[in-house]
């Protein structure tokens, strides 16, 4: 790949998000060149624009719509480079639609009108990357993915959004904490004390997995590969790469901890507890050794009783019983505004 291939971007959009508007294409038309804007509408239309990607050998690929929409973009774009034995382009977003979890890591601008086009120009000019490897869970890589409370609540929290929108109220106040606490503790955890907690069972296939304790560091010996990490009922098993669910919501304070493993958080957390240290919570900042369980791990198989909802980079995916998560084997470029400008 020459330098000039190197610096073509290409930029897609997921056209059912509502936040990508006609003047969002408009712009998004007037500042790439033709050709590089892909209007995606189905999971066909995302394989199709993926092989057109590797076959025209863009530099960086930009997605818009949320976090469902980059983990679906990066999972085919990876897919067919390694079907065709290539390097995968870079991987950036824009911030669009709801959720946006990366964008609080990688210092994505509020993605419209002139923010929009500045962070596509600054793309074009000199912005940095930085690898970072993924979840990877039935042939999905995404930032992070969940069972129980994690599943429900961030569809309660979409449902929770789009009710306050039809109020008389500032749209900064709908889109991200009030939503978040309204829905976990009018909807999710309220559901979860009338209906039997799910059994879970975590199992370590990896290398040696880590029990994070109060202070922040390691804590008790390490578990090996066949081990169990963790069983008993719980609320809540999540794991990711990455600390944020979006909005600046930090929920995995370690995942950043070591760039070998994924963070694995395990809760049994009531509405009391999350009420009363929400902001805590939410900062990343509450440890309780007796409803929140820490891990730093590379390969587990979690088993659930009965199935439970399950979420993939936030979006739905039904109700499982079991699934093996791993860190991707090969990490993916971020395009990161926090990292120095490439040469």
């Amino acid at each position: 790949m020459n330098d000039t291939q190197d610096r073509r971007i290409c930029v897609i959009v997921n056209g059912n998000a509502k936040s990508v508007t006609r003047e969002v294409v408009a712009t998004l038309d007037e500042i790439l060149d033709a050709g590089d804007l892909f209007i995606s509408r189905s999971v066909e239309d995302g394989a199709k624009f993926a092989r057109t990607i590797i076959e025209r050998e863009y530099g960086t690929v930009l997605t818009g719509g949320g976090d469902g929409t980059f983990t679906s973009v990066v999972t085919q774009v990876v897919r067919e480079a390694r079907a065709r034995g290539v390097k995968p382009p870079r991987f950036g977003l824009l911030r669009l639609g709801t959720g946006n979890s990366l964008a609080w890591v990688v210092g994505a601008s509020k993605a419209k009108g002139r923010g929009l086009a500045a962070d596509v120009a600054r793309l074009k000019r000199d912005a940095g990357a930085r690898p970072l490897r993924l979840v990877e869970v039935e042939g999905i890589l995404a930032p992070f993915c969940g069972f129980g409370i994690d599943a429900n609540v961030l569809a309660d929290f979409h449902k929770v959004r789009d009710g306050f929108r039809k109020l008389p109220l500032p749209i900064s106040w709908t889109g991200g904490a009030l939503s978040y606490a309204v829905a976990a503790t009018t909807r999710t955890i309220p559901s979860y004390l009338v209906k039997k907690v799910p059994y879970v069972r975590v199992i370590n296939l990896g290398s040696d997995a880590v029990h994070m304790g109060e202070n922040g560091r390691p804590a008790g010996t390490p578990i090996r590969a066949g081990e169990v990490i963790y069983e008993g009922k719980a609320r809540m098993v999540s794991a990711s790469t990455i600390p944020y669910y979006g909005f600046g919501f930090r929920v995995f304070p370690f995942a950043d901890e070591r760039s070998d493993r994924m963070a694995l958080r395990i809760t049994t957390i009531g509405s009391v507890e999350f009420v009363r240290h929400f902001k805590e919570i939410w900062r990343g900042e509450y440890r309780s050794p007796t409803t929140l369980f820490d891990y730093l791990v590379d390969k587990v198989r979690i088993e659930v009783e009965p199935r439970t909802a399950f979420q993939v980079g936030g979006d739905a995916m039904g109700d499982r019983d079991a699934v093996e998560v791993a860190m991707s084997a090969e990490p993916i470029e971020i395009v990161d505004f926090y990292a120095p400008p490439r040469g």
